[in-house]
């Protein structure tokens, strides 16, 4: 019986490192051999450990999956684990440099979980399994694939080559939920879900998203329209959502916000309006379902 595969998980947020975690261990040829919420934790567990294969997001904090993947380019090839990155931004630039740093696969969040596990089997036995086995594994290992997955799917793209620096797409559906991604969006800034402003922040961006215009008349026409939805009022509805940007400014770590939103963050300018961060946000929404 042949060992099942070492696989690493690095992620900031413990509720996705946890849905990983729950479904990789249910498959009988992947074992969990450690997690990381950051790059900096990251990369002594993989010395440590030898995956051979690591789960790495881009945005982290302290050391991003571009540093980490900076880190390991100076280990030799054989002993340097597969990469499979994942990312909020599914942008050319990125998935270039992903490639040129020596990833695997980059895979764009949301996504289907099954399908993240399939692709990984598809890596390693393409890498370590002997080619005249691949066809009856993988047939036996699908149809033990439980139903279960992260909300959405969304494109999954083979990192550039080093070699070609050309970007090849295997294409699924993609994503139509926008509710999901402005939720995905406003979790990675890092405001809180339990406050009212995180709701009204939420139907506000998918309402620019749906309705540009409304991004010019945010107090006359996007706010009512949200207190109305709510039962409230809109001087209430601005307060709330200045609140959550306070929040997220106050606590989180403005670079990361820089590099999800695509945009530099002056810290001498001091937080965006509600309208900025609004705009900016969905902006990038945008752009990612174009």
């Amino acid at each position: 019986m042949l060992k099942p595969f070492r696989l690493v998980i690095v992620d900031d947020n413990p509720h996705f490192r946890s849905i990983l975690c729950d479904f990789f261990q249910s498959q009988p040829d992947i074992t969990i051999v450690g997690t990381a919420s950051n790059g900096l934790d990251a990369l002594p567990l993989i010395q440590k450990e030898k995956p051979d294969l690591v789960i790495l997001d881009i945005v982290m904090p302290h050391l991003d999956g571009l540093g980490v993947l900076e880190k390991m380019a100076d280990v030799p090839l054989s002993e340097r684990p597969l990469f499979v990155v994942l990312s909020a931004f599914n942008q050319e630039a990125l998935t270039r440099r992903a490639g040129a740093l020596g990833a695997h696969y980059f895979i764009a969040k949301p996504f289907d979980v099954p399908t993240l596990g399939e692709r990984v089997r598809q890596i390693l036995r393409r890498d370590f399994a002997p080619a005249t086995a691949q066809s009856d594994a993988a047939a036996s290992i699908t149809s033990q694939t439980p139903a279960s997955s992260f909300p959405s799917s969304s494109s999954l793209t083979p990192a550039a080559s080093p070699a070609t620096s050309s970007v090849t797409t295997t294409t699924l559906p993609p994503p139509d939920r926008l509710d999901i991604q402005a939720t995905d969006m406003i979790r990675l800034i890092g405001i809180p879900t339990h406050i009212k402003g995180y709701q009204f922040l939420r139907n506000a961006i998918i309402l620019a998203v749906q309705q540009p215009k409304l991004l010019d008349a945010v107090t006359k026409a996007l706010y009512p329209r949200i207190a109305e939805h709510h039962h409230t009022t809109p001087v209430r509805v601005e307060r709330a959502i200045r609140h959550a940007i306070e929040l997220a400014w106050t606590r989180g770590d403005t670079q990361k916000i820089s590099h999800i939103l695509g945009q530099p963050m002056d810290a001498g300018r001091g937080k965006p309006t509600n309208a900025e961060f609004i705009a900016m946000v969905a902006e990038t929404i945008r752009l990612q379902r174009t």
